[in-house]
């Protein structure tokens, strides 16, 4: 059972380890973009080079590795909130307004990336992360 206090201790490890999880989680939608793994995109072929779908596969990746070590955290989760902000709007609102409706858009998972990135910016990275161990993570001083 979590006590109390535990929370105060925990919450910063766990902000960590949701920033790591869904970082890794993202960059299989980079890698799948650019490389074909783990599964070829949908239309059955890699994107030409510097076609939008090859920007946002480049943006994918290198944001979900940087993401995943906690390098540049803030910048870098503003960008790809944009990017999932962007990514509903062009691909997924065109089919629709409702993400879950009966012929929906499917555009649930860039709204639940874009808005835990999001959160990512405001959050930070958490004590288990590259920016932490540079004293980079965004803490300000006390004004008490």
């Amino acid at each position: 059972m979590i006590g109390s206090g535990s929370g105060a201790v925990w919450a910063p490890r766990v902000l960590s380890i949701l920033r790591i999880m869904a970082a890794l989680l993202f960059l299989q939608h980079g890698t799948q973009k650019l490389f074909g793994f783990p599964l070829m995109p949908a239309s059955g072929a890699l994107p030409a080079f510097g076609t939008l779908y090859w920007w946002a596969g480049i943006i994918e990746f290198a944001g979900g590795v940087l993401l995943a070590i906690g390098l540049f955290t803030r910048p870098v989760a503003f960008i790809l909130s944009g990017q999932m902000a962007v990514a509903y709007f062009m691909a997924h609102a065109v089919r629709g307004p409702w993400p879950l409706s009966t012929n929906g858009n499917q555009g649930e998972l860039a709204i639940v990336y874009c808005f835990l990135f999001l959160y990512f910016v405001f959050a930070g990275p958490g004590p288990w992360s590259v920016d932490a161990k540079l004293g980079r993570d965004g803490k300000r001083a006390s004004w008490a």
